[in-house]
């Protein structure tokens, strides 16, 4: 499938630059044990059972995966049946990903473009398309994404996406606590990154990007903006894995982010679905 390219605002050129480094360095060693290739090209699960819950089973089903990084999850629903295409604006990472599933021995395409501006070809085709896990942050304009994912799908299709709870991005330390982060607003926010979630002792050069904070009510009116129907929007106190790396792990092997005697909660997890068209 060919590319589409269009202009590209200087936030977004900013991050995509460093995705295309991330790329290049994410799971390219046998040290990275985030990524972990050779496990996964035996057969590792990487997909998370909060995702593959909303989701559903995707035998037979057209997906889009928005985010896709170098590939791993979008060959993972290639891997349970699904007709699988992966979405990055990250070239280095899209030829990864195209790599990556020759190595596996699966068929998903791929293909390179902005979130925020799908290629048309993508319209309409899809029954659910899936994001998660560090996701709108680096979105701009979350109205286009949100309207870009509605014009892909199918009617009657689901997005499903799960994302870092807006509350657990304002925290920037837990002991003691820092809230460095404002909880939503859409602003753009530079800041320059000078390592990666995947290992922290991994060297990586110094880089500017450009993030927007985004409120849970905020994101949830896109998508009924973008036309979706809100089916299912959940809080999570706890999770699997730590997707900033701040949070203890509890004995039960989950991670929660202590508030007192409570816990605020990590992650969310919203699906919509597109009009059916009939009543």
């Amino acid at each position: 499938m060919g590319e589409e390219h269009t202009a590209m605002d200087a936030g977004t050129a900013l991050n995509r630059a460093l995705w295309d480094v991330r790329a290049t360095r994410h799971g390219s060693t046998e040290a990275d044990r985030f990524y972990d290739v050779d496990s996964f090209l035996t057969g590792r699960q990487t997909l998370y059972a909060l995702e593959r819950e909303l989701v559903g089973d995707v035998a037979g089903k057209d997906l889009l995966h928005l985010h896709c990084h170098f590939g791993m999850d979008t060959v993972n629903w290639a891997r349970l049946g699904a007709r699988a295409t992966g979405v990055d604006f990250s070239p280095v990472a899209v030829e990864r990903a195209r790599e990556l599933a020759g190595r596996a021995g699966v068929d998903a395409a791929f293909v390179e473009a902005d979130t925020q501006r799908l290629p048309a070809s993508l319209a309409g085709r899809f029954d659910v398309v899936v994001a998660t896990y560090g996701v709108l942050c680096w979105i701009g304009d979350l109205a286009a994404w949100m309207g870009g994912a509605a014009a892909a799908l199918r009617p009657g299709g689901s997005l499903v996406l799960v994302d870092l709870h807006p509350a657990y991005q304002t925290v920037g330390r837990l002991d003691p606590l820092l809230v460095d982060w404002p909880y939503g607003g859409g602003a753009p926010h530079r800041e320059t990154v000078t390592g990666t979630y995947a290992d922290a002792d991994l060297e990586m050069p110094a880089q500017e990007t450009v993030q927007y904070p985004y409120s849970l009510g905020e994101i949830v009116t896109a998508a009924a903006n973008a036309g979706l129907v809100v089916r299912h929007l959940a809080e999570h106190t706890d999770a699997e894995f730590d997707p900033r790396g701040l949070l203890p792990e509890g004995g039960d092997g989950r991670y929660r982010l202590p508030f007192g005697d409570s816990y605020l909660p990590v992650l969310y997890s919203l699906r919509a679905e597109a009009p059916s068209g009939t009543r």
